[in-house]
């Protein structure tokens, strides 16, 4: 398709939709779903470009309220910005390709990675349901936080999560021992 990497925040999305990379089992006869980088602010150019193309396309649209000093306005946005969802197959990747605003498809070791059905399906369903939601950073068990507010400001450690909810794992080395501080969602942010 095209170089494995192109750029920093293609490596986040695919820590985001390519944790089960290729475990996607597909309807017979369907394309998978592949992740395409598209050129900034070229979301909706793509996304009608591939329709037309006979291709299935899917971006995250949500609602986000903008205040100018003269007025409030609700604007629709990409939860993924520069990324647009399609499904198409390798031997459709010339049409995809050619596309005016994509860049290239987000790959490892050379090869498309496909996301789940599953995933775009739960996606889908969180877009379609009206609820407010919002571009939240990917967080993963053992992965090292900091609080961002509240009295825990400023302390870093290990994101921990247990039936009772999320718990940042401060230690001290030396002495071989860690505490555990619950905290929201919210209020951590991955270092």
């Amino acid at each position: 398709w095209s170089s494995d990497v192109c750029s920093s925040d293609l490596r986040k999305l695919c820590l985001i939709v390519c944790r089960f990379a290729m475990a996607s089992p597909l309807v017979e006869n369907e394309s998978p779903w592949v992740a395409l980088v598209v050129q900034p602010r070229s979301e909706r150019k793509v996304e009608s470009g591939l329709a037309r193309a006979g291709l299935a396309t899917f971006v995250p649209w949500h609602k986000v309220r903008r205040q100018w000093s003269d007025r409030i306005q609700y604007v629709e946005q990409n939860l993924f910005p520069g990324y647009v969802f399609c499904r198409s197959k390798f031997d459709e990747r010339l049409l995809v390709m050619r596309q005016p605003g994509v860049a290239c498809v987000v790959s490892f070791d050379h090869r498309p990675a496909t996301i789940p059905e599953q995933e775009i399906a739960s996606l889908r369903q969180a877009v379609n349901s009206g609820m407010p939601m919002l571009p939240w950073p990917f967080l993963k068990h053992g992965q090292r936080v900091r609080v961002e507010c509240g009295a825990l400001r400023g302390i870093e450690g290990t994101l921990a999560r247990d039936p009772e909810g999320m718990r940042v794992v401060v230690s001290v080395h030396a002495l071989q021992r860690s505490v555990a501080v619950q905290v929201d969602r919210d209020m951590i942010r991955p270092i």
